[in-house]
């Protein structure tokens, strides 16, 4: 079985908890829950069940054109190249975030998740592309 999501938009990364203090006691607390919430509602409707056993995630980072672009830049990137984005952020927090918010979505725990391929890059529109199937024994 496969399952196939496209969320439209800035693709996020997974951000570091954040810690407060009142007198001797410390808290944390998820800075990220809007985010995940929407991440979450939109890959929902995308997803018919879960898989069972190990996985194969497949994700493509796509971040829209710069405006710094030039005309010609922009118009090869509308015809078709991918040039790598190699900024902020990182690749391995941009899947942290994925298969954080796709626990209980499309597997019961991410540590079913026994092999990984991603993609980072520019494209005229940004998204994050997730393609999740059973690995076969």
């Amino acid at each position: 079985m496969k399952i196939k999501i496209t969320i439209y938009g800035k693709p996020i990364a997974k951000k570091r908890p954040r810690f407060f203090r009142r007198g001797n006691f410390v808290g944390t607390y998820n800075a990220q829950e809007m985010e995940e919430g929407f991440w979450m509602l939109e890959a929902k409707q995308q997803i018919k069940q879960k898989l069972n056993g190990p996985v194969v995630l497949n994700a493509g980072f796509f971040f829209g054109p710069l405006k710094s672009w030039s005309k010609k830049k922009r118009l090869e990137v509308d015809n078709g190249w991918q040039p790598p984005h190699s900024k902020k952020p990182d690749l391995d927090n941009l899947i942290k975030f994925v298969k954080d918010c796709l626990n209980g979505l499309a597997w019961d725990d991410d540590s079913q998740v026994c092999k990984i391929e991603a993609l980072k890059c520019y494209d005229k529109i940004a998204r994050t592309d997730i393609e999740i199937m059973e690995l076969k024994q």
